[in-house]
């Protein structure tokens, strides 16, 4: 395979309401879309979102690393995205450029191989961001009721007894046929964690996403020994060493993700984990359609109803820039048939949007 044209094409998309993440609140969300073409005419596509506390990139730096530094990696030939990405990986840091360049080399290769791409419904999940307990227990029954979701993610780290009173309230307003669990963020010290990590267990939550920082060490081994429930690794673990590493100190559950790893990434840490008994949950980086159909994809290999995939923000968004829609009914998705993620591109919109 040989890479002979690229694009860039950043888009900003609207948000149904204003959104509060941990650290900012969004009217809106900025993507990147790289568009590849091969030798033969054919086309991949990848995107990825742009929040700069959460890849360390803008518009202009991703462009800039792209085209000063793994542009000319592109041009000699390669047999597998796998190959390209080893190439890729030369150059140190830079991960966001990587896993853009990485999603639309493997939609590329689907292109190439020309095999339909065919599957089943999945369970997910929803994350309920940040707000006042009433109103996120407000929210949990929509989603619930509109998509029949069974397992919500609640974004703890408000605080503890405010993180109380929300799984107090979303627990009271949804019954007890909910899965619930918290992804606090980091927002403890290390020294609040295992008192922390106890409280969700008794609030009936099935697991803590970093309840603190976690690095993979003793002290993480201590904590996920005295946890009652399992403690899911996200932010601090962002290679297959990482995981790696992890292992050895005891993961049990690790957040895996497409759109922030590259799909190499992520099927190789899925890979290694899985012989070690460690969960995979297929987290979000708030993607549109366009990057949650490769994240359903390695999510249909991954994904079950005790740990759903993450990805579906794209409920969040009025615009798009694809032809497909995705629908939730009963808390699964149905993915649509298609060949590539390029095929699906609505390019009259990616320039609508553009920015």
């Amino acid at each position: 395979m040989r890479i002979t044209a690229h694009s860039l094409h950043p888009y900003r998309l609207r948000y149904r309401r204003t959104v509060a993440w941990s650290d900012v609140s969004e009217e809106a969300a900025i993507f990147v879309m790289l568009r590849l073409r091969d030798e033969d005419g054919r086309d991949g596509v990848g995107e990825v979102a742009i929040k700069p506390t959460w890849v360390g990139a803008s518009v202009r730096s991703l462009t800039a690393v792209i085209e000063d530094m793994f542009a000319p990696l592109l041009c000699a030939e390669f047999s597998h995205p796998a190959e390209l990405r080893e190439r890729l990986d030369r150059i140190p840091e830079n991960l966001v450029a990587k896993t853009l360049i990485d999603h639309a080399c493997w939609d590329l290769h689907a292109a190439r191989e020309a095999i339909p791409i065919s599957i089943p419904d999945i369970p997910v999940s929803w994350a309920l961001t940040r707000q006042a307990p009433s109103l996120m227990a407000q929210e949990a029954v929509r989603m619930r009721d509109a998509y029949g979701f069974r397992t919500l993610k609640v974004k703890g780290g408000q605080g503890m007894d405010v993180d109380r009173a929300a799984l107090r309230e979303i627990r009271a307003a949804l019954g007890d046929g909910t899965r619930l669990y918290v992804d606090a963020n980091g927002a403890y010290a290390p020294a609040e964690a295992e008192t922390y990590v106890k409280m969700l267990a008794d609030a009936g939550v099935f697991a803590a996403e970093d309840p603190c920082p976690l690095t993979p060490d003793r002290r993480f081994r201590a904590l996920q020994e005295a946890s009652p429930i399992p403690l899911l690794v996200d932010f601090n673990c962002t290679s297959p060493r990482d995981a790696a590493l992890f292992k050895d100190q005891g993961l049990q559950a690790l957040s895996v993700k497409p759109g922030r790893f590259g799909m190499t990434w992520a099927r190789k840490m899925a890979q290694d984990g899985a012989p070690n008994g460690v969960a995979i949950a297929v987290g979000l980086m708030g993607e549109s359609i366009a990057g949650t159909l490769p994240g359903l994809q390695f999510a249909s290999t991954v994904s079950s109803s005790e740990w759903p995939a993450e990805l579906t923000w794209f409920l969040e968004m009025q615009d798009s820039v694809t032809r497909v829609a995705l629908e939730i009914a009963d808390g699964r998705i149905a993915i649509p048939h298609f060949k590539t993620v390029a095929e699906t591109i609505d390019w009259d919109a990616v320039r609508k949007f553009a920015i």
